[in-house]
């Protein structure tokens, strides 16, 4: 089933009613995803500034998984997007990995 979600707080709505319905406790859904109890608590509660890392990470715990509705033309860039993100990342490890500065502040000297 798909369920809109529009907020924060509407997704923290959907992880509570899919915890409780689970029967899992707030504390163990937290130990499992690796998170803290009080992250799960501030993202059930509609929290605006929760890490979006995080909650992909309670989501999945839950056996929720995000997608997005884009139009068409969107669907045609990811791609040549996707390999434009991949390139820039790599280029800035590589510049990352050879400044002594960088690698040194990194205790990777």
């Amino acid at each position: 089933m798909q369920q809109r979600i529009n907020s924060v707080q509407d997704l923290g709505v959907l992880v509570r009613a899919t915890r409780k319905k689970a029967g899992v406790r707030i504390d163990d859904l937290a130990a499992s995803a690796g998170l803290s109890k009080q992250f799960v608590n501030d993202l059930e509660l509609g929290k605006e500034t929760v890490q979006l890392g995080k909650v992909l990470q309670a989501l999945a715990d839950l056996g929720i998984y995000l997608s997005a509705d884009v139009p068409m033309s969107t669907l045609e860039t990811i791609t040549d997007s996707r390999m434009q993100i991949d390139r820039t990342n790599d280029r800035r490890r590589k510049r990352s990995a050879s400044d002594p500065a960088t690698a040194s502040s990194k205790g990777t000297k």
